[in-house]
Parts: structure tokens; C-alpha cells; sequence
């Protein structure tokens, strides 16, 4: 293998033009430039608070002012990062359990070429998001590293970006949706926001036609996007070549040396842990309802007791968690950047002015187009699904009132559009860079190839889907 490496450098770039389609030199040629020019993640968030700092003093604020609202809410995502991070450990214990391993060996094993084997973790991977985006990443990651190995000739940085669809496609399209979720269940609904939406039931959002659309055509495209622009396997650059080897992550245990050690072989203390989980998990969604009780808490709260129960004892169930923590420092040292970026854009009225200029330039057909384009445009800046939908539904959902716009649409074409700067965000890439090896540099290159397509697409359709919805007043009893 290393030698056909090294015979293929020498292959001239009339070679590779004459070789390759055109979707996948421009796929190599921006995984090439985001290599040489896209920063670590840290230094993106770094770049995002100068450039908001920057727009808050241009509008009057002072210095000082802007340090102050930087520094006020530099802790205010805390739970979030928490949350956040659990996302990553329990994802990560749960994946790399033995039955769940076994899971992922036998889907491991279908590809057999570079180009599908691309196209099939972009698959699994969105197919993975619509039940949950944090299960997505992990176990996308997971299939990544298996298929590697097995897959001789696979381009790291495409493979990297097919996993990484989980977060960049369609996720909030589905059960994870937190507006979604938030909007259904009214108790969660802040009083200023359901003064002006009222509740807003699932079948409404998720469960319709509309949505079924998207999620198709979006899925069609993502996997023929990876399949077209998966460089064939003598023009591949392999995890080999940039020094990442994938190891087994199966370790051997050992056996109990002490009686202290003999507690922490014990399935019996899992198995009290596990039982008392299942009767809460019981409790909530019976009381909650089903979808209703589906919150980041309870996801985080359903994978750590799912990962006991499937590590089976404590000393395996440890050894996963201890592998899963570094995996988050990422997320650890950005949320607080992102939560001083909230800090300043509402300290200052950037958020509103924003807000006030795209609803000026709207009418009823055009609200949702110009809104799915300001939330792509704010995600950059905030990347939160659920805190970013509070700080936008007051003003998005109050202009389609008064245009007489299908307010669950709106709750959609949020979803939809929220999904788009992911693909260049880096900070979402963190837990499948901490699993992966790889750097947000290696993935952007061809997830900016399906930000290309996407985004006119997903614009496209929240228009003309939206013309389809009528105009429902809000429940507000």
C-alpha cells in the first residue's frame, strides 16, 4: 500500500483532470484549500467574537459596555456545555460497547469500494440524526473508523464529512428538533413567546408532509454529493497518509486482583443503577408523553443508563467514560466564547436590527425565504439550536401573525435553515473531531462542497413548501 502511495504522487494534474469528475476535483480542490486555510476551531470562535465586538462598537456601544456584555454572559451556556459535553461521553460509552460494536462491525462490512463506502456513512449518519444528533456523531464516527480499515483507498477528509452530515443535513428535521420540541410542549414555552405563538403540536411541524419532503430530497442529495465527489482511491488522501491510525478501542479489562476490585467487576451495582433509571425514564415519559419528554436531558439521561447496562460492569463502563472525557475539551473552551457572543449581540441591539431589517423587506410568500436566510446567517454567529430559536421566535413568529404565515412552517423553515452554517461551523465538528482524529480543516473542504448545494436547495423548498401551508391562528388555550 505504501508504495502504491508513493507512485501516485508522481501522477501529473493532467492525470488527476483527466481522471476525475468534475465533482470531485472541486471537492479535492476545496478539501485543499480549507487544509491550508481554515483555522482550528478555537481560533474561528475567536474570530467571531472580534467580528460581533466589532459590529457592537460600530453601532454606539463603548468598550467597556462591550467587555461588560461579553463578561456578563461569558458563563450563561454552562448547563448547555454540560449537557454538551455528556452528549459526547454518553454517545461515545455507548458506541463503543461490545454489543453495540458488534453492531457497527457487521454495517461495517457492506461497502466495499471508496466511493460507496463514502456515500453509505453519509447515509447512516443522517438516518442516525433524525433519532438523535449526538447519537449521530459518535456512532458515524465509529463506522468511519471501522470502514477504514477495511476500505483500502478511502479519502479521510470526504469519509470525515460524510459522518459529519449528521449535524449538517437533516437533523433537525427530526425527533431531535429542539424548537420543535420546545414549541409542543407549553409549559416549556417562554410566557413572551407564547403570548404570540401559543403551542404548536408536533404533527403540525414534524410529522407532515412538508417535512417528509425535505428530509427525502435532502438525503437524495447528501448521499449523491458524497458518491460524486469521493476521489477514486489512487487520487485518495488516507487517514495513513496524514499519520492517523485508527487502533481498536477493545481492552482487555483485566481481572479483579483485590476485594475492592471485586466491586467494580460486579454487574449487581449496575444493575441497582440501571433499575432506578428505567423507573424515572418510565415516570417521564409517561407523564411528559412520549415525545414531549425527548430533551437533551433525557437523551443525555437514556444513553449514560443504556452504556451501563451495555458495558455491564463498572471497571468497562469507567474505562469507556475515561476515553470520552478528552473528547470534550473542545466544547469545554467554546461555549463560553459562544455564550459572550450572545452576550454582546443582544447588549447591543445587533440581534434586533438584524431581525427588524429582514421582517421590513418580507411578505407572505417571501417571510419564509428571508427568514430561513437570516437564521442560516445568525448561525454562524450562534450556534445553538434551541437557545438561538428563543432569542429569534419572538420576532420571526410575531411577523408571520401579521403576514398571515403558517406559524408551524416558520418553527421549519428555523429547522431547515439552522442546519446550514454547521457545515462550515467548526464548533460542531468537535465531537467527531475528538473521536476521529481529525481537524475541522480536514472536513471543511467537502462539507463547504455540500453547503453549495444544500443551501439553494433548502431555500428553494422552504419557499415553495410554504405555499402550501395555510395560515392557522396560535392555540393559546
Amino acid at each position: 500500500m505504501r508504495q502504491e502511495i508513493s507512485i501516485n504522487q508522481d501522477t501529473t494534474p493532467e492525470d488527476e483532470t483527466n481522471d476525475q469528475s468534475f465533482m470531485a476535483r472541486l471537492g479535492a480542490r476545496l478539501a485543499d484549500w480549507s487544509e491550508k486555510w481554515f483555522p482550528d476551531a478555537y481560533v474561528f470562535a475567536a474570530i467571531a467574537v472580534v467580528v460581533v465586538c466589532g459590529a457592537a462598537l460600530a453601532m454606539g456601544r463603548t468598550p467597556t459596555q462591550v467587555s461588560i456584555d461579553f463578561g456578563k454572559s461569558f458563563w450563561n451556556l454552562i448547563p448547555f456545555t454540560m449537557q454538551m459535553a455528556f452528549v459526547v461521553i454518553g454517545g461515545y460509552i455507548v458506541a463503543v460497547s461490545a454489543p453495540v460494536r458488534r453492531i457497527i462491525n457487521v454495517l461495517a462490512a457492506f461497502p466495499k469500494e471508496p466511493k460507496m463506502a463514502v456515500a453509505y456513512v453519509g447515509f447512516m449518519a443522517m438516518v442516525a440524526s433524525l433519532l438523535s444528533w449526538g447519537f449521530s456523531m459518535i456512532f458515524a464516527g465509529i463506522l468511519m473508523r471501522e470502514i477504514s480499515k477495511r476500505v483500502k483507498g478511502v479519502d479521510y477528509r470526504a469519509m470525515g464529512a460524510a459522518g459529519y452530515l449528521g449535524l449538517g443535513s437533516v437533523w433537525a428535521l427530526g425527533l431531535s428538533s429542539s424548537a420543535a420540541l420546545l414549541m409542543a410542549t407549553k409549559g416549556s414555552i417562554p410566557g413572551g413567546l407564547l403570548k404570540i405563538s401559543g403551542t404548536i403540536p408536533l404533527s403540525a411541524t414534524l410529522f407532515t408532509w412538508q417535512n417528509l419532503v425535505m428530509i427525502v430530497v435532502l438525503v437524495v442529495l447528501s448521499v449523491w454529493i458524497c458518491y460524486a465527489s469521493t476521489p477514486n482511491a489512487d487520487k485518495a488522501k488516507t487517514a495513513e497518509m496524514a499519520g492517523i491510525v485508527y487502533q481498536d478501542s477493545k481492552e482487555d479489562i483485566g481481572s479483579p486482583q483485590t476485594p475492592g476490585e471485586k466491586l467494580e467487576f460486579n454487574p449487581l451495582l449496575t444493575l441497582v443503577l440501571v433499575a432506578l433509571g428505567l423507573v424515572y425514564l418510565y415516570d417521564v415519559f409517561s407523564t411528559k408523553g412520549g415525545l414531549a419528554a425527548l430533551d437533551l436531558n433525557t437523551y443525555n439521561f437514556m444513553f449514560l443508563i443504556a452504556g451501563m447496562l451495555l458495558h455491564w460492569s463498572p471497571r468497562s463502563f469507567l474505562r469507556a467514560a475515561a476515553k470520552a472525557v478528552p473528547m470534550t475539551g473542545g466544547v469545554l473552551l467554546q461555549f463560553p466564547l459562544y455564550a459572550g457572543i450572545f452576550g454582546v449581540l443582544m447588549g447591543s441591539g445587533l440581534n434586533e436590527v438584524l431581525a427588524k431589517f429582514f421582517v421590513s423587506i418580507s411578505t407572505q410568500d417571501t417571510l419564509p425565504l428571508v427568514g430561513g436566510i437570516y437564521s442560516a446567517i445568525l448561525g454562524l454567529f450562534l450556534p445553538s439550536g434551541g437557545g438561538k430559536w428563543v432569542v429569534e421566535a419572538p420576532y420571526l413568529l410575531e411577523a408571520a401573525n401579521q403576514l398571515h404565515v403558517n406559524l408551524a412552517w416558520m418553527v421549519q423553515v428555523y429547522n431547515a435553515a439552522e442546519a446550514l452554517p454547521n457545515f462550515i461551523n467548526p464548533f460542531w465538528m468537535l465531537p467527531l473531531m475528538g473521536l476521529t482524529g481529525v481537524k475541522a480543516r480536514d472536513l471543511a473542504g467537502y462539507s463547504t462542497l455540500q453547503l453549495i448545494f444544500h443551501a439553494p436547495v433548502v431555500l428553494i423548498m422552504l419557499w415553495l413548501l410554504g405555499l402550501t401551508m395555510p395560515y392557522v391562528p396560535p392555540i393559546l388555550g
